[in-house]
């Protein structure tokens, strides 16, 4: 569903996945911006404090799905150094692309922060992005975008994304992370 604001365009049901111990303040800063000050989006991402943190994986993985991603229609990877590396963001990926019966597939988009680090010829590498969302750019079910402030450019992105979960179909076929990463790059 979305809901239209200003100039009628449309506001979608975002929620927002990266990595919570290095990226909170990048988060913060893109909900703050564009849920609040520009109003382009609804924002149904986790909050500190929203899930108790000593509750078993598999409730807290339960608890996101059925709270937070059901109830979105778009779902933003903020990229920075370390996300590829995280299980909760590989899942959240996993689970948001994933038509069940009583959760429709989001729309899928990435965005390099700042914090991203990348060699001055590339745009970014590809095995330094999660692997499922990198498998989604190459399928075109996904697209992946550098940070910006601008309010019409990320409410397009988003808006774009949620017309494209239904024209094309996403690759969910990357084994689900079981652990978080650490090594430099991830490898198929």
């Amino acid at each position: 569903m979305s809901l239209l604001y200003g100039n009628n365009s449309p506001r979608h049901k975002v929620f927002v996945s990266y990595h919570h111990a290095n990226d909170q303040a990048y988060r913060d800063y893109f909900e703050r911006l564009f849920a609040h000050t520009h109003d382009v989006m609804v924002s149904k991402s986790v909050q500190i404090g929203d899930i108790d943190p000593n509750l078993k994986t598999e409730t807290v993985r339960q608890k996101i799905r059925d709270e937070y991603l059901r109830d979105s229609t778009v779902t933003v990877v903020l990229i920075g150094s370390q996300t590829w590396q995280r299980k909760h963001v590989d899942w959240e990926i996993g689970s948001s692309i994933r038509q069940t019966q009583f959760s429709s597939r989001s729309g899928l988009l990435g965005i390099i922060l700042p914090t991203y680090p990348r060699n001055d010829t590339t745009k970014y590498d590809g095995y330094t992005i999660p692997p499922r969302l990198y498998d989604n750019i190459q399928c075109g079910f996904a697209k992946i975008y550098n940070w910006s402030t601008d309010a019409a450019s990320v409410q397009q992105w988003i808006h774009e994304a949620y017309e494209r979960r239904k024209q094309i179909n996403p690759d969910n076929s990357f084994p689900s992370f079981v652990n978080n990463r650490s090594a430099d790059r991830w490898q198929k």
